[in-house]
């Protein structure tokens, strides 16, 4: 296949984990040729910021595979909210938390709403993937450093989020967030502030923003959060939801068994998952 590996994706087909690039209605087995990275994150980690204009491989019908996160298992997940301007003062510094890896399923996957809450919320949002290492990242640098962007829905446990001050309870119920359906290089997006995220449920819009409108921009939390933590190929930058989600609707609208969650933001694709109650 000619072309840049624009959409990198990490699958399952045949019951053997699998990455590779997407391509119209296939996708391209990049895992197979001789010293190839064991994963998509060892494939970003090599390639960042030069990436092949040409790749080979196995072709796979996307129906034949499941898609997982693009990275399947990040070392960290650092995710920030209060980062967009809708008529309040803006904050010095976000609000900032984390999730555990095992809480994101991909595209396609159910995401399990807890037997203990019936205040499951969507939050739609922009996930930005380290590709190159780095520790107290200068701004200006810092978008060297990222390998590309996906969707990600930070699917959020409002009773439990609200236990204390501390969000990470309500944030990293098991297999309660996706991200997908894809990574797509950074070199791929033209003009970042004309990016658009609308979230969907069951086919309703339910938030709508540009990335314009960011607060905190990629290279700001990029070098903010690589102050203090050093950022590794793979980790996750979750860069905050635009109001619209259910605990802000009047009345609040939670998710319930069956609910579909589509998060597509222009230029990247759509991910999209269906909420399944948690038997217990």
């Amino acid at each position: 296949m000619k072309g840049s590996t624009m959409r990198l994706a990490s699958f399952v087909h045949a019951d053997q984990s699998a990455y590779g690039a997407v391509h119209g209605d296939h996708v391209v087995r990049l895992d197979q040729t001789p010293g190839a990275p064991v994963d998509l994150c060892g494939y970003i980690a090599r390639h960042c910021g030069n990436w092949p204009t040409a790749v080979s491989g196995e072709e796979i019908p996307l129906h034949a595979v499941r898609l997982l996160p693009p990275i399947a298992a990040p070392g960290k997940i650092l995710c920030v909210a209060t980062n967009f301007r809708e008529g309040k003062p803006d904050p010095e510094f976000p609000l900032t938390f984390t999730r555990f890896a095992d809480t994101i399923v991909g595209h396609g996957e159910p995401l399990l709403k807890p037997a203990v809450s019936q205040k499951y919320d969507y939050e739609g949002e922009l996930a930005v993937i380290i590709g190159k290492p780095g520790h107290k990242i200068a701004r200006e640098q810092a978008l060297d450093h990222v390998a590309g962007y996906s969707c990600f829905n930070d699917g959020s446990v409002r009773d439990w989020q609200k236990h204390s001050s501390q969000f990470i309870p309500g944030k990293n119920f098991h297999r309660s967030g996706s991200m997908g359906p894809w990574l797509t290089t950074a070199d791929e997006i033209d003009d970042f502030a004309a990016i658009e995220l609308r979230t969907r449920v069951n086919g309703v819009v339910k938030q709508d923003i540009s990335m314009a409108r960011m607060i905190f921009d990629v290279a700001w939390l990029v070098s903010y959060f690589s102050t203090f933590t050093p950022l590794a190929p793979g980790d996750v930058i979750a860069t905050g939801t635009p109001s619209g989600f259910g605990s802000t609707r009047t009345p609040p609208e939670f998710l319930v068994d069956g609910d579909r969650v589509d998060v597509e933001i222009s230029g990247l694709g759509t991910l999209t998952n269906i909420v399944r109650q948690d038997a217990g």
